[in-house]
């Protein structure tokens, strides 16, 4: 059984989508508004949250960056906007996938099981190290030396996937795999401006990038 939080405002799609998840025997509970549901968010433990982006009182955007400051609890963010930009941003604010409304329960079920799977098998090693790099995944801290390095959520998931796999080439298609999931709408070319945001925190001027490209190919943190 999983624990689902759904934070949707339209409460006919609420109760079809909790009825369908309850058939399944998961504990569903519903919010109606961004307050309520971010407080729900951050008093318990779930396991997945179902997002809505426009909702009253906070919106979902909002929500989620919130959730991200103090959890890393799984989100798929259901919107009806489609454009690039917004599902782009929908992930970058924190969401690990973005579906668009009107959507097949039996899609979303499958999303779900998708990240229950990576959750399970895919938590990288606690503790990385990487040169004068450390990088803590129960804390969520990144140190250079001495001093802690400020991440959002996606520059940290990037970065701990190319640590644990030091010294072995990885491509812009296992990363965007490992850290945004395969389903995700994003082009691979969202990692390489992920790879640059990294490189302008964690890279000294005048040195070799902790990062190298390999051109056509992917990238390497490479001893």
């Amino acid at each position: 059984m999983k624990r689902i939080l759904f934070i949707e405002d339209e409460q006919h799609l609420s109760r079809f989508v909790e009825m369908e998840l309850r058939r399944e025997k998961n504990e569903v509970v519903l919010a109606y508004d961004g307050v309520t549901g971010l407080n729900l968010a951050l008093a318990e433990d779930w396991d997945v949250i179902l997002l809505d982006l426009m909702l009253p009182k906070m919106d979902g955007m909002e929500v989620c960056r919130k959730i991200r400051t103090a959890k890393n609890t799984p989100v798929i963010m259901l919107t009806a906007k489609d454009s690039i930009k917004d599902r782009v941003t929908g992930l970058d604010c924190g969401a690990d996938d973005y579906m668009l409304k009107p959507f097949s329960i039996e899609e979303l079920k499958a999303r779900m099981r998708v990240i229950f799977r990576r959750e399970a098998t895919e938590a990288p090693q606690a503790i990385l190290t990487f040169r004068d790099l450390y990088l803590n995944s129960d804390l969520r801290i990144v140190k250079k030396g001495n001093d802690e390095i400020g991440l959002t959520k996606r520059e940290f998931d990037l970065l701990a996937a190319l640590m644990e796999h030091a010294n072995r080439v990885m491509s812009r298609e296992k990363l965007l795999d490992k850290v945004w999931g395969f389903e995700t709408v994003v082009d691979t070319n969202v990692v390489d401006v992920y790879i640059r945001y990294l490189r302008n925190k964690i890279d000294e001027q005048g040195k070799a990038s902790y990062i190298q490209t390999l051109r056509g190919i992917g990238y390497i943190m490479k001893k």
